[in-house]
């Protein structure tokens, strides 16, 4: 069955496929799980979250520990020790700077130790309901591969699709393209056959027009 191969609609196929709720939304909280998401799965960054907030409840309590108060209670999400130094860093700065409140812009964001684009647009978008699309690896890679963008930098990718896609798919397409990612779209193998937009995609479609 031919499908509608606008980039538009094919982000909504993804959506609807590949869902994801942020059942979190405090932005502190939203903050810190995406820090401790870097290089590791769901489930560990579940764990790390719930270990963590399990004994400090917010950025006062953490500003006032030290980093290796904070090792083995975010050792499930892997990197532990440099997790807990940013976790640790950002919960002074915030102390110190914004009396211990997450904000809502971009730059300031940005000014947090080891805040990037990616976790500063889900924390804007997440938290606080503002437009925002994160690119992580995943939105990077895939969005290559579909051909809506030809970019070697995850920066330019996030340029590109915030001119090409709707902005009410910006904030689900982050967390769906994980999704989808994980499961179909990998990196090495992806597993064309069972992709629902294959009919879309020029990696695909080159792929078979070579043989």
């Amino acid at each position: 069955m031919k499908i509608d191969c606008k980039p538009n609609e094919v982000a909504r196929r993804i959506i609807q496929a590949f869902p994801r709720e942020y059942n979190e939304r405090d932005p502190f909280r939203v903050l810190v799980n995406t820090i401790l998401s870097q290089r590791t799965r769901d489930e560990n960054t579940d764990e790390a979250s719930r270990r963590l907030f399990s004994k400090y409840k917010g950025p006062a309590s953490i500003a006032n520990a030290r980093a290796e108060d904070l090792y083995e209670l975010v050792r499930p999400a892997g990197m532990y020790r440099q997790k807990a130094e940013r976790i640790v860093s950002v919960a002074r700065e915030l102390l110190k700077r914004y009396q211990g409140k997450v904000p809502s812009e971009i730059h300031k964001l940005l000014e947090l130790p080891g805040v990037g684009r990616k976790t500063a647009n889900i924390v804007l978008n997440v938290s606080f309901g503002i437009p925002a699309l994160a690119v992580d690896t995943h939105v990077h890679r895939i969005s290559n591969r579909l051909g809506w963008v030809k970019t070697k930098m995850p920066e330019d990718t996030e340029r590109e699709l915030t001119n090409l896609l709707e902005e009410e798919l910006w904030g689900p397409i982050n967390g769906s393209m994980v999704e989808f990612g994980r499961k179909l779209c990998k990196p090495r193998k992806p597993l064309c056959d069972n992709c629902p937009v294959k009919q879309c995609c020029d990696s695909y479609l080159a792929s078979k027009n070579s043989y």
